[in-house]
């Protein structure tokens, strides 16, 4: 099967050390740090992590399912400390099916399916590289939908995400 470059971008998982915040119960309250703006319903949010020597900010949104308020999101953007990277990491809360991984879909088009890398006691991570392509399609988007299971027997939850703000919230991290 041959993946678009944005589809194998999408699919290419990469770690960065930032914590966002736990789990769906948790996905309404402010997340760790100090906001630096709004834009739209995204946040930029700043932290200096212990032994870091300059703070780290992140491009964040909390969501939970219209439909099941047990399944939330925490969606979160982030420029590597180098400045040469960009991630987007999204953490589900456990329980999840972590096999199938996690679905995006932008306006309506499937943008390609990434895979948990792991789990803590708030949740499970999903992190991807953030290409050229990627970017522009988040910049230019209107919403987005992040699709997941619970379990086999049940079909993808869509917990969507607002993309208006992301633009200027992403040009607002340092």
């Amino acid at each position: 099967m041959r993946l678009s470059p944005l589809a194998r971008t999408f699919l290419a998982a990469a770690g960065l050390a930032i914590i966002a915040p736990a789990t769906a119960a948790l996905a309404q309250q402010q997340p760790p740090g100090t906001p630096k703006s709004t834009h739209g319903a995204w946040s930029v949010i700043c932290d200096k992590p212990a032994g870091a020597s300059e703070e780290q900010c992140a491009l964040m949104q909390n969501v939970i399912a219209d439909d099941r308020p047990e399944v939330g999101l925490s969606v979160v953007i982030l420029k590597t400390a180098d400045r040469k990277s960009r991630i987007l990491r999204i953490l589900a809360p456990l329980g999840v099916l972590l096999k199938d991984g996690m679905e995006l879909y932008i306006d309506n088009n499937n943008i390609g399916r990434a895979y948990f890398t792991r789990c803590f006691s708030e949740g499970c991570y999903v992190e991807v590289d953030i290409d050229d392509e990627l970017l522009k399609v988040l910049r230019a988007g209107k919403n987005a939908v992040f699709a997941l299971r619970e379990s086999v027997d049940q079909d993808r939850v869509g917990i969507p995400i607002e993309l208006s703000g992301f633009a200027e919230g992403y040009d607002a991290l340092p």
